[in-house]
């Protein structure tokens, strides 16, 4: 089942809601530990000058359908969207149905530095394919679970414009980095996630409050992790699309400005 992405209402945009045709493709990058690190680009096919992009970071299914339609979905928003094969060290193009499990053993070989290096490759490679459109290139991260996390990395890592993070698993595990946020960021929990603790979300919300960031906060209290996706069994239709919702605005705000 494909995830319908609607038209969402666009409040201050002048361009088109909704572009009615994209470009796919894969491109192979260098990283800076010398490996080949292959990334799963969406832009506009219309001509003219794009010069805002969003970073999409995986969950530990790689870069899937899902991952591979929410780039298109922001592709269709006028937008260049990336997202980074994060397995490619251990199980390169891995992209895995939702009832397997394998990927966490691959997530659990990630490191700092691999990590690191490949939102670098990646922020890197978005920066140059956008600034020949425009002298100040703006970039977003959008990433889901394992990968909520990591744009919570990338947002400390780079000048991000924002960032928004998809039930974010392990995001509590980084609170040094709430002080090096760049951009806003937009979180959202599931209320029925078992997965992340109430008290992680609430650390998570204290820190950046704390360090005198700008975020905003949703919690909706009758999904479960993973209820974005339309492959999982959590999905939840109308939270989905009310999330839609609020990270479109969100991108128009801080991203378009």
């Amino acid at each position: 089942m494909r995830y319908s992405p609607g038209r969402p209402s666009w409040i201050g945009r002048e361009k088109e809601p909704e572009l009615t045709a994209t470009i796919h493709e894969w491109e192979t990058l260098s990283t800076e530990d010398g490996t080949e690190l292959s990334v799963f680009v969406a832009r506009p096919a219309a001509q003219g000058d794009h010069n805002t992009g969003v970073i999409v970071l995986q969950e530990i299914w790689g870069v899937n359908a899902h991952i591979r339609d929410v780039c298109d979905r922001f592709a269709r928003l006028g937008y260049t969207a990336v997202a980074p094969d994060l397995f490619h060290r251990t199980a390169p193009r891995f992209d895995a149905p939702y009832d397997d499990r394998s990927g966490r053993e691959h997530a659990m070989k990630l490191t700092p530095e691999s990590v690191r290096a490949d939102l670098a490759a990646t922020h890197a490679f978005l920066y140059a394919r956008l600034e020949p459109g425009s002298d100040d290139p703006r970039i977003a991260a959008c990433g889901f679970c394992m990968g909520g996390r990591l744009a919570f990395v990338a947002n400390a890592m780079f000048p991000l414009a924002c960032a928004v993070s998809f039930y974010g698993g392990g995001l509590a595990s980084h609170l040094e980095l709430a002080a090096e946020q760049h951009g806003p960021f937009l979180l959202f929990w599931g209320g029925k996630d078992t997965l992340i603790t109430k008290a992680d979300r609430r650390a998570v919300a204290d820190a950046l409050e704390e360090a005198g960031k700008r975020f905003t906060e949703v919690n909706v209290g009758h999904a479960s992790h993973g209820f974005f996706c339309d492959a999982r069994p959590s999905y939840d239709k109308e939270a989905a699309r009310e999330a839609w919702g609020l990270v479109t605005a969100f991108l128009a705000t801080n991203l378009d400005e």
